[in-house]
């Protein structure tokens, strides 16, 4: 059918059959084997690769992308790679718009770095990190849903107003390579550019998740993180556990029992108020929306173990727990020989890799400083050496209020693509650069979306890309940036 009105000031013609069709085609024929290509390259993050800036992997995959996006021969587009010698690449695609504003712009984002692979065993018989494969509209493989199919989704889209000669505001897409180590080199970039951004009036991000793959989601908050190793040490060395037990304490003791000032073990609720900050009703209304509509589909979608059960038994407490209150989690750990080296003897150290997870509204650099000190703070455990190092500090993020346009052209686009309704969601995760944008473009209006949805994995094993959702992503996507220009234009 074709959309004509939309009863608040953006009388426009888009053909949603023949947008679909063209997103099909383009998805089947082009973005699929590229995407297929690029999810062979193990192109990690920075964080997790510390030969990142010799191996050419990062200039690899930028390179495939850079030159996927020639190949669709946008008009008035100007493509370019920045790299400086310390920092990821970052690929710019600059174009131009073609309504009489010249200067208004749609800023669209995405990232091509990746997590790390994990150990191939925790993959299922037949997958690997870098062996793509399509099973059931499935493509499995590292990175292809976080973050590898922004870029195309993106260039796809505006194909669409492209072929259908719907005007469209300026657009610049910004595709990363330092994200999953949480985009330590996107403000050297930003600052760069920053002379050629100076009216962004929409931000649209492609790099969030989908409650599930039926209707378009519309990410309304993103926790922040912070990360940090916590390090005690009792002795020099390793001594022989059956002449120094019961006299030297076990480091593991000791951090366990540091970690009790963090969290309630019974529980895992987070102990100090700091590290929580008020829940808006809009928030709370709009999650009690979306577990109606998910139900036990918030939590038996995870792999669990048979028997197991989530924190609480209502599905709302849970969303609100995964959104917008802290939680922590061990996430690596040093000084603990793997089981088939381990020797009988007491360890002289114990670090811990630890995250924390906290809502909108907590200072992650103030945050961060009271946790090192609520660790490090006497009495230490029979005066053990501990060091806790801050690794990472970013603050959450809380959607500004939706324009009246926006709200309902994403209700529009929903409906047109998924014939379903639009819902809401936060996240639990974080993406830095929002925070970054929201505060150097104050009035922008932000849509942030993806395609990470029911054990779609990323960051873990089995990760994989749903296709069919991707593609109607794309035309959402396409309608959301043709709604703009109209409203600019009323």
């Amino acid at each position: 059918k074709k959309i004509k009105k939309m009863s608040i000031n953006l009388n426009f013609e888009f053909d949603v059959e023949k947008a679909t069709k063209l997103i099909d085609e383009k998805w089947e024929e082009s973005v699929v084997p590229c995407l297929t290509e690029y999810i062979q390259i193990p192109n990690q993050s920075p964080q997790f690769d510390p030969h990142w800036n010799t191996n050419g992997l990062q200039e690899k995959a930028v390179e495939l992308v850079v030159k996927w996006i020639n190949s669709q021969n946008i008009p008035n587009s100007k493509l370019e790679v920045m790299k400086e010698s310390d920092k990821t690449p970052i690929i710019i695609v600059d174009i131009e718009a073609t309504t009489e504003d010249k200067e208004t712009t749609i800023l669209l984002y995405g990232h091509l770095d990746k997590q790390p692979p994990l150990e191939p065993q925790l993959w299922k018989d037949g997958l690997g990190p870098y062996q793509p494969k399509i099973i059931d509209g499935k493509l499995y493989g590292r990175g292809g849903a976080d973050d590898g199919y922004s870029a195309f989704a993106a260039i796809t889209a505006i194909k669409v107003l492209k072929e259908q000669n719907i005007p469209h505001s300026r657009c610049f897409l910004i595709i990363e390579a330092s994200e999953e180590s949480g985009s330590p080199d996107l403000p050297f970039y930003m600052q760069k550019l920053a002379p050629k951004l100076t009216n962004v009036a929409l931000v649209i991000c492609l790099d969030s998740g989908c409650g599930n793959y039926e209707q378009f989601w519309l990410t309304s908050s993103l926790r922040g993180l912070i990360a940090a190793d916590l390090r005690v040490d009792i002795t020099t060395e390793g001594v022989h556990s059956g002449y120094a037990s019961g006299i030297i304490p076990s480091t593991f003791r000791i951090i366990r029992n540091l970690l009790n000032r963090v969290e309630d073990e019974q529980t895992g609720q987070i102990i100090d108020p700091i590290f929580y900050s008020t829940i808006p009703e809009t928030r709370k209304n709009q999650t009690q929306q979306s577990s109606n509509i998910l139900g036990d589909a918030i939590w038996n979608n995870f792999p669990w173990v048979q028997g197991a059960k989530p924190v609480s038994d209502s599905n709302f407490e849970c969303e609100l727990n995964r959104t917008w209150r802290p939680t922590f989690e061990i996430i690596g750990c040093d000084g603990i020989p793997a089981t088939t080296n381990a020797g009988n003897v007491l360890r002289s150290y114990t670090l811990l890799r630890i995250s924390l997870r906290i809502p909108p509204g907590v200072n992650a650099q103030i945050a961060s400083q009271h946790l090192k000190k609520i660790l490090e703070a006497d009495p230490i455990p029979y005066n053990a050496k501990v060091n806790c190092n801050i690794v990472k500090a970013s603050s959450g993020w809380e959607s500004p209020n939706l324009d009246l346009w926006l709200d309902r052209s994403i209700g529009f686009a929903s409906n047109a693509f998924f014939n379903k309704e639009h819902c809401f969601s936060g996240e639990g995760y974080s993406i830095p650069f929002m925070g970054m944008l929201a505060q150097a473009h104050p009035k922008a209006q932000f849509v942030i979306t993806g395609v990470l949805g029911p054990q779609s994995n990323a960051h873990g094993p089995n990760e994989f890309l749903h296709l069919n959702m991707s593609k109607k992503l794309t035309g959402c996507v396409a309608f959301i940036i043709a709604s703009q220009a109209k409203n600019q234009l009323k």
